[in-house]
């Protein structure tokens, strides 16, 4: 895939690689479990739906990733260009992955990547309001609170204007 890193793209303990059709199953069953989309739309979805938004298909309007963690696919995670500049992220990872520091580490990694690749000086998130280990995780990796649009939180990334020519710290 064009502006993905041959080998995926690298945080400390993940890697985030382009979703293909060859993932629809693992998709498909993920995005069926009321527990994986609790916070991302709050209903499972049809196979037929996950094929036709989290597969690629969608590209390059919306660039969709698997987050890995030692091979082991773990989350998705997904971007959107909204500006010359700027774009929205988001990010969801299985129940049983959470609460380990793969949700900053892959967001840090694509914060990195659509910086120091793709030239973004600017990332937004949306998580809901009442998904605080999002928000911390958010924070976690270098976002801060900007407002609120009904129940959600609006989160930006920027990197600082002496980074602006640094990539997004490992850590944050």
């Amino acid at each position: 895939m064009p502006n993905t890193p041959e080998g995926g793209i690298k945080g400390e303990m993940t890697v985030l690689i382009p979703a293909t059709e060859e993932h629809l199953p693992l998709l498909a069953d993920w995005f069926s479990d009321p527990e994986f989309v609790r916070h991302w739309g709050g209903r499972p979805l049809t196979r037929e739906e996950v094929s036709a938004k989290y597969v690629g298909r969608r590209r390059p309007a919306v660039v969709s990733l698997l987050v890995l963690r030692a091979a082991a696919a773990v989350g998705y995670a997904q971007y959107v260009p909204t500006g010359p500049r700027e774009g929205g992220i988001d990010l969801v990872l299985n129940p049983h992955a959470q609460g380990q520091g793969l949700g900053p580490d892959a967001a840090r990694a694509l914060l990195r990547h659509l910086h120091t690749v793709l030239g973004w000086d600017r990332v937004t998130v949306d998580p809901e309001t009442s998904n605080l280990r999002a928000v911390r995780a958010w924070h976690k990796a270098g976002f801060r609170l900007v407002g609120t649009q009904g129940s959600r939180l609006l989160m930006e990334y920027r990197p600082p204007p002496a980074a602006m020519a640094e990539p997004v710290p490992a850590r944050g």
